[in-house]
């Protein structure tokens, strides 16, 4: 993972995280001055995503650690690990508090204080929550290339910056629903509104956060390359002289931009031993200039009726 890279999704972490401390202050005094329990959902919203900031940011300094004699393909996948941490976070912490207090304050509604300090809180809220999902959107879009927005997430094997990205969009719909809330509450003299609104806030964090641990599940799994990539690389090596047809390549994202590679190829039958390993060194090297991110290849003499496929491997 190279250090460019990371820095530049970390500005994406670093945006959001400055963003949710200020405005989770803002909106607990809100509460407190106030009684809405859509402001206290909110401050809690913002704690939660601080609080998941910090653990991104956590992950991604650790799976820079390089190989080791115990993770021989290094560390990167521990990023997927604390993606999924945060989604279980924004579910449990973040949803069900927002759905118990939106139920208390449905059940045994307390009477509100002025609107206005809940307005001007919710206003400064979404100019930065709005700034930090731009730069979010802004960072996603340069990554995402011609892919469409939702089949770029499912593709992504960085949960880092489209992570940000869901939670600063259901950080901006929140807010919109809290603002609602406390005007429907004051506009109809129904504090339960108030309460609805918290519900309503829990219900969005949840979807989001089951969408981000769906995500990071198949990170942890183990997901493929981009399917150019590996089509790419079966290119090259059946390019090879000595290569008369590609078997297989199988993939495995060890980073998000680190790509593990196993060939199976089949060679010439007047290969010598000897000579097989320089054609692998060769096609290799080929490899590595290519695609840079490949951090391991492993490459199979192995003929093709004994080698061992199932569908979806590529071949040539």
């Amino acid at each position: 993972m190279s250090t460019a890279g990371a820095g530049q999704r970390n500005i994406v972490v670093w945006a959001a995280l400055a963003a949710n401390l200020a405005i989770g202050v803002a909106k607990f005094v809100a509460a407190a001055i106030t009684g809405s329990t859509a402001m206290l959902t909110e401050g809690i919203h913002s704690v939660v995503d601080s609080g998941n900031q910090v653990l991104l940011l956590y992950g991604e300094r650790r799976a820079r650690r390089p190989p080791d004699a115990l993770h021989p393909f290094g560390y990167g996948r521990e990023l997927y690990f604390w993606a999924f941490v945060v989604a279980i976070l924004i579910f449990a912490v973040g949803a069900v508090v927002s759905i118990y207090e939106g139920w208390l304050h449905w059940s045994a509604p307390e009477p509100l204080g002025s609107p206005v300090v809940n307005y001007i809180v919710l206003a400064i809220a979404f100019a930065l929550e709005g700034t930090s999902w731009t730069i979010a959107l802004r960072e996603f879009g340069a990554a995402k290339g011609e892919a469409g927005w939702w089949q770029a997430v499912k593709d992504s094997k960085d949960p880092a910056t489209f992570t940000v990205l869901f939670e600063d969009s259901a950080a901006l719909a929140g807010l919109i629903v809290a603002a609602a809330g406390v005007w429907a509450s004051h506009h109809f003299d129904d504090p339960r509104l108030d309460g609805l609104a918290s519900m309503t806030i829990g219900a969005i964090l949840a979807f989001v956060a089951i969408v981000l641990a769906r995500e990071a599940k198949g990170l942890l799994i183990g997901e493929r390359a981009d399917p150019r990539l590996v089509d790419g690389i079966a290119r090259i090596v059946a390019a090879h002289p000595v290569i008369s047809g590609v078997n297989h390549v199988r993939t495995i994202h060890t980073a998000p931009r680190q790509v593990f590679v196993a060939i199976s190829a089949d060679f010439d039958d007047g290969v010598r031993m000897g000579d097989a390993e320089q054609f692998i060194e060769e096609i290799e090297d080929r490899l590595r200039a290519s695609f840079p991110q490949l951090s391991s290849i492993y490459i199979r003499p192995e003929k093709r009726e004994q080698a061992a496929t199932f569908t979806g491997d590529a071949a040539a």
